[in-house]
């Protein structure tokens, strides 16, 4: 190792080891890379054949989410050329299947790992259906407890289960393993219908409301982790300040734990000790035909918040326009 902060490792050159991570991190790019190389088989069973957007935080700039991967990228680092439907273009993703590629991401000072929910053989078949768990503004994660306990009494009611993990922010996310029978717009669908049972079993504490003043204070359900959709690995870090990790947990343990409890610092310690998705995680699962059919009758979120939003703006204009601030 030089005195610069640079080695070499697992055929990766790696340098200014010794530099802060970004400004309020607690850690240092080593501390990145080698908490990502203590977990490299954890994280790497979330990661492989999935493509991978990530969010890198270079000096003296703002983070940023890197979907395309640069021009530099070494040869040894398998792509896949996808169109994005958003930007009109071809996109080329990596796949992030192996330590060296991984400890590359790493030395980029790529600190999130965002893989997509269905592996590149086909990525309109999600292996897992995602519910976001996101508390309101100042909330404490205790909030977000029990809106997951709502999912999972939701998924017990419907005949499945699902495991959780911290985000890594300041919710959670449920995962539920669905096997190959199910596509991608069922998979959305039973999605919706299972955030909306949660819903209907404490609409006091949780909400499904996209648009974000609709949620009058309560935890949202999200249920937009679908089709192309990606979410945040687990075992991945997050850009926020100690760069919390988003962490299996055991039920058991959800209302025992704080997001913060899960750091660079401190996950590769908890995670040596057991695997995390250790009798947690469930095996894939068939989705009941009832649910996805309820879930097709349930309006997309973001489709309708788009819509909704449109029409408050047009009677903002109306409301502005009779100078009363009122719809006539």
């Amino acid at each position: 190792m030089s005195k610069g902060g640079g080695e070499e490792r697992g055929g990766v050159s790696l340098t200014n080891l010794d530099q802060p991570l970004f400004e309020g991190a607690g850690a240092t790019k080593r501390d990145l890379v080698d908490y990502l190389d203590a977990v490299a088989d954890l994280i790497l069973a979330e990661l492989r054949d999935r493509p991978l957007s990530v969010i890198r935080v270079l000096r003296g700039q703002a983070p940023f989410m890197q979907k395309n991967v640069p021009k530099y990228t070494p040869p040894w680092v398998p792509t896949v050329s996808l169109w994005a439907e958003s930007s009109r273009r071809q996109v080329s993703y990596a796949l992030c299947n192996d330590r060296q590629t991984l400890l590359w991401f790493a030395n980029q000072r790529a600190v999130e790992y965002h893989p997509t929910l269905g592996r590149i053989e086909d990525l309109w078949r999600p292996t897992c259906l995602v519910l976001d768990i996101d508390p309101p503004e100042g909330g404490a994660f205790a909030l977000a407890v029990r809106a997951a306990g709502l999912v999972r009494q939701a998924l017990a009611d419907a005949g499945l289960a699902g495991a959780v993990k911290t985000s890594g922010a300041k919710g959670a996310h449920v995962l539920v393993p669905v096997d190959a029978s199910v596509g991608a717009e069922d998979a959305a669908a039973a999605t919706r219908a299972i955030a909306a049972r949660a819903q209907r079993l404490d609409p006091a504490l949780a909400t499904t409301a996209f648009i974000r003043e609709d949620r009058e204070g309560k935890v949202f359900i999200d249920s937009t982790r679908a089709g192309g959709a990606t979410v945040v690995a687990a075992y991945s870090p997050r850009v926020r300040p100690g760069v919390p990790v988003s962490f299996p947990v055991a039920w058991a343990d959800l209302d025992r734990v704080q997001p913060g409890d899960f750091t660079v610092h401190t996950a590769a310690r908890l995670a040596a000790v057991r695997d995390p998705w250790a009798g947690e995680l469930p095996g894939p699962q068939h989705l009941p035909a009832g649910l996805v059919a309820e879930g097709h009758t349930i309006p997309i979120a973001r489709v309708q918040a788009m819509h909704e939003g449109k029409r408050r703006a047009r009677a903002r204009r109306v409301g502005e326009g009779d100078g009363t601030g009122t719809v006539q």
